[in-house]
């Protein structure tokens, strides 16, 4: 699978539309890339937390259509699909066979169409201009390089070892980014497509100024809400300069503050749409990660980070790494552990597993060891701490720490594990957008005070809106709040 991801996090154009070779306006798409999107449309949608349906969706569509029709792919309307991801990370991509996704994370930090448009556009450019293609080899040498690794990443996919080995590719991949040519270009051609649609190209700007807030952000509260920074944000910081190059050349367009930026009907999209974590896929605030359909809830030890996957937890500190996962299961504790910690030899080689110990945590029968392994970067501890969920359902911790510690480091967090009562589940809601319209005597304090965090309400608000903590509100105007509000039936 080749993605381009990262869209925008590396991507400032600094090359005018005129400066963009001829060869890079579309054409036919590859049929093999066609028939590889399509085969792999459906795991891709369940890495990223799945598919939005409704009419939000449909409207990324109508737009991303209505940006691809000016990019010179052969048959476009049927060629290029546009998904929209149930995912909290602000991420779009695309692949060579004309398959483009955004996140209702990024979309989040929107203001109006013509950013939504931008964002299209680059992706539909690294499609137009077949920059996967000329990536392959480089991919290809990555993935053999990756290899000798497997062995030791399996662990953390217990017995889903094959989803560990994917996890470890697909994380080599999304750090490989298009040269800096490649992302100038896609820029320039998103630039065009946008334009050429009828946008006010100021989007295009607009929307990399908006993610160097919240990359800014992020990188203020990181140490107090315990989740890792996206991976835009650690491997592609944008610059300020990169930024000015493209208002530079946004400012060139003689569309520039004229065009189509249809803010009332994008905010109108925009509403409701969950921000952060899905419920569904289990939410962490702070310390603490709770999943109110599995009824699960643990805290991860001071200082350390998490990152919420579709089917794990991946926490990470200065003193180890683990990996919360886990489903259904038939027979006993020592098994199962015993078939987790068999994937970090592979199918060919046998480890010596010692006899698990058997305790009990909050209620549940669980049981515990640790093996001596190695790896590249030296000796280290893999620990399985599982829990008998029920009858036909386990969870288990997978630790990897310092020779000779075992568990130590994460001996709270494996004993902090418990079920939720229905009562707690219930009161666990998503955070959503709410788009209000200033009333006379609202202040950036007086709403922000509105936000659903318990921490950095008025920074969120500020950034969220591109405000500034002296802005001055004007009634009629529309803003963004990050509210509290019901879950999907």
């Amino acid at each position: 699978m080749r993605r381009s991801l990262l869209f925008l996090a590396a991507a400032v154009a600094s090359l005018a539309p005129s400066s963009v070779p001829a060869q890079y306006q579309g054409g036919q798409l590859d049929p093999r890339y066609v028939a590889e999107a399509q085969r792999d449309n459906p795991q891709i949608i369940s890495e990223f937390g799945g598919a939005e349906t409704d009419a939000r969706a449909a409207y990324v569509g109508v737009v991303g259509q209505r940006v691809g029709a000016y990019s010179g792919i052969a048959n476009p309307g049927t060629g290029l699909h546009f998904t929209l991801l149930n995912s909290a990370v602000e991420n779009a991509f695309s692949v060579p066979g004309g398959y483009v996704y955004i996140t209702r994370q990024l979309m989040s930090l929107m203001d109006d169409e013509s950013e939504l448009a931008f964002t299209l556009g680059h992706e539909i450019g690294h499609v137009a201009a077949r920059h996967a293609q000329q990536r392959e080899e480089v991919e290809r040498e990555l993935q053999w390089q990756l290899w000798p690794q497997i062995e030791v990443g399996r662990i953390f996919g217990g017995v889903a070892a094959e989803r560990a080995i994917g996890s470890l590719i697909t994380a080599k991949l999304q750090t490989l980014s298009f040269s800096r040519e490649q992302e100038y270009e896609a820029d320039t051609l998103g630039l065009r497509y946008m334009t050429a649609a009828g946008y006010d190209p100021e989007g295009a700007p607009a929307i990399l100024q908006a993610i160097s807030r919240e990359t800014a952000l992020q990188a203020r509260v990181q140490g107090r809400n315990n989740r890792k920074l996206p991976e835009w944000a650690m491997t592609h910081p944008l610059t300020e300069n990169r930024i000015q190059r493209m208002s530079a050349d946004a400012r060139a367009s003689i569309r520039f503050g004229t065009g189509t930026r249809n803010r009332d009907e994008f905010l109108s999209q925009l509403e409701g749409v969950y921000v952060d974590d899905d419920p569904a896929q289990g939410i962490i605030d702070g310390r603490i990660f709770t999943h109110p359909d599995l009824r699960i809830r643990f805290t991860v030890p001071v200082g350390y980070l998490m990152e919420n996957g579709t089917d794990a937890v991946s926490i990470a500190g200065s003193a180890g790494e683990a990996e919360f996962s886990g489903g259904r299961y038939r027979g006993s504790l020592d098994n199962f552990i015993a078939a987790v910690l068999q994937q970090l030899g592979g199918d060919n080689q046998r480890i010596a597993i010692p006899r698990p110990r058997h305790t009990v945590i909050n209620g549940m029968a669980a049981a515990f060891t640790s093996v001596p392994a190695a790896t590249d970067s030296g000796a280290v501890d893999v620990s399985v701490a599982a829990y008998q969920w029920g009858p036909d359902r386990v969870y288990y911790f997978a630790t990897m720490t310092a020779p000779g510690t075992g568990l130590g480091p994460f001996a709270s967090m494996v004993n902090s594990l418990r079920k939720l009562t229905p009562a707690d589940a219930a009161e666990i809601r998503p955070r959503v957008i709410h788009v209000y319209t200033v009333r006379p005597g609202d202040t950036v304090q007086s709403l922000a005070a509105n936000m659903a965090y318990r921490d950095f309400g008025l920074d969120r608000f500020l950034s969220l809106n591109g405000l500034a903590s002296n802005s001055q509100l004007r009634p009629g105007e529309k803003v963004k709040l990050i509210v509290y509000g019901a879950r999907r039936s």
